[in-house]
């Protein structure tokens, strides 16, 4: 089924979140209260909320996305190529320009967006925080009424599972498994706060984040049976 897919309908993508603050402390004291009760299932008593901030980013309630990335290929006369973009700066600003890609060049019914483990993460929190910061939903992610046939989303861990929805397979696992090029050869998800608070490197983040994408592309190449992308074929634009 995946194979009747055109490639150059599918936007790939993935993001970087943070926590919204640099510290605990700068939380208001609601927040602070809320925090402790929305992480202490996973706490128990093993670190408290203070301690825990450090993984605030992977809630859309208490973190921030940092980066988006975004992926596509596109057919030349001299062969494919796989074109790379982030968005990524003030919040609410990378939002609204990634939603006017998504309205401008990936709005139509045969289009589709690919992520990992994207129907879990990606795709909710994008939609969480455009929500906050007072962003109407772009089409494709609004899921309102939608029956779930009509969500017109791919996810590869969501294939990689083939029904067995008890199973995760990270992204670092898959492309080692699949004998894909890492894109964990620089830094991964528990240190993109400290690049991004500490050290202030965004340029690091973003192309982490763009390393991922290329490899949610790979995996679906790998799916179909088809050829990996070769350095070459990848565009930075």
């Amino acid at each position: 089924m995946i194979k009747k897919i055109n490639l150059e309908h599918i936007l790939f993508l993935d993001i970087e979140t943070v926590p919204q603050h640099a510290s605990f402390d700068e939380l208001d004291e609601d927040f602070k209260i809320l925090y402790g009760d929305k992480t202490k299932y996973l706490r128990k008593d093993l670190h408290t909320p203070e301690a825990y901030y450090e993984r605030a980013g992977i809630w859309a309630e208490f973190g921030k996305i940092a980066c988006i990335s975004v992926g596509y290929f596109k057919n030349t006369r001299d062969g494919r190529n796989f074109r790379t973009t982030s968005f990524f700066g003030k919040e609410k600003t990378l939002l609204i320009e990634f939603k006017n890609l998504i309205e401008t060049h990936f709005n139509s019914s045969r289009h589709l967006l690919c992520a990992h483990n994207g129907k879990e993460f990606d795709f909710p929190y994008i939609a969480r925080r455009m929500i906050i910061e007072g962003i109407e939903l772009p089409y494709k992610l609004n899921l309102f009424g939608k029956k779930p046939w009509e969500v017109p989303h791919l996810d590869t861990l969501d294939l990689w599972k083939f029904g067995d929805y008890k199973h995760y397979t990270s992204l670092k696992l898959l492309t080692k498994i699949l004998g894909i090029p890492s894109p964990k050869d620089d830094i991964d998800g528990s240190q993109v706060r400290a690049v991004f608070y500490d050290e202030g490197d965004i340029d690091r983040i973003v192309t982490y984040c763009e390393k991922d994408t290329v490899a949610v592309a790979q995996i679906l190449l790998k799916l179909r049976g088809e050829e990996l992308l070769q350095d070459n074929e990848v565009i930075s634009v």
